[in-house]
């Protein structure tokens, strides 16, 4: 039988989320306390694998588990047994059972990011925002961002020797938004995203906003399918994982 997860994370003090031969994870932590409820060996699959320092307000992972004869799961008692044994900074919101040929990765039809900015100095916002210095043209960003639906190919975005067999996402939105005075949040959502692309995408974004490229020169930058010709990525502590849809 197959079950999903449904979780939130910050990923401060994680390497990311994937597993690491030296380093903490969020799916090694989830799967050590899975198996320790559950008295077997648990493997869990993720939607997608966050960089260190990336933090998820929604993440799925399933996992296989066969009860035994003539007894069921309570999903519901899983939940709350995982919450109290979890460390503080990882939360479960629902276990629940799904088709057997559902898959956390794969099934996932959309998802979505958030990425954080502030332009002043801020105590609250330093662990979850990035703040950029300088004059930052906002709304030349959103000229270069609503041009990013109209490619496939994102390999300059994308990081360097991965194991993916495609460059090719499908992205349905890209926006900046100010949420309150000095404050922005950039919004992307696609069907999947390549390894580091967002992180460079906002750095990239960067550019257009500093006056170093133009709106045109972006739209190359793509074009070039050459990672060397796009931005920096930009901090990973201010990147949230926010939704997942199948």
């Amino acid at each position: 039988m197959r079950y999903f997860i449904t979780l939130s994370y910050d990923g401060t003090s994680y390497h990311g989320w994937q597993i690491q031969p030296n380093g903490n994870s969020v799916q090694q932590t989830l799967q050590e306390c899975l198996s320790t409820l559950l008295r077997k060996d648990i493997e869990v699959v993720g939607a997608g694998r966050t960089d260190a320092g990336v933090h998820a307000r929604m993440m799925v992972a399933h996992f296989d588990y066969h009860p035994d004869e003539g007894t069921t799961l309570d999903c519901r008692q899983l939940a709350y047994r995982l919450n109290k044994i979890l460390p503080q900074d990882i939360a479960v919101q629902k276990v629940e059972q799904v088709a057997d040929d559902m898959h956390a990765r794969f099934s996932a039809k959309r998802r979505t990011y958030h990425y954080y900015v502030h332009t002043a100095k801020s105590p609250f916002l330093r662990q979850y925002s990035w703040m950029v210095h300088g004059k930052v043209d906002f709304t030349l960003m959103n000229k270069a961002a609503l041009t990013l639906p109209e490619y496939r190919d994102f390999t300059s975005f994308s990081k360097v020797s991965t194991d993916t067999k495609t460059n090719d996402c499908t992205i349905f939105e890209a926006h900046w938004d100010e949420i309150e005075p000095g404050s922005w949040r950039f919004t992307i959502s696609a069907n999947r995203f390549l390894r580091n692309m967002v992180r460079a995408i906002v750095g990239t974004l960067m550019e257009v906003g500093r006056g170093k490229i133009s709106v045109d020169d972006f739209r190359k930058v793509i074009e070039l399918k050459d990672r060397c010709s796009a931005g920096e990525s930009v901090p990973g502590k201010a990147l949230f994982l926010t939704d997942i849809r199948y």
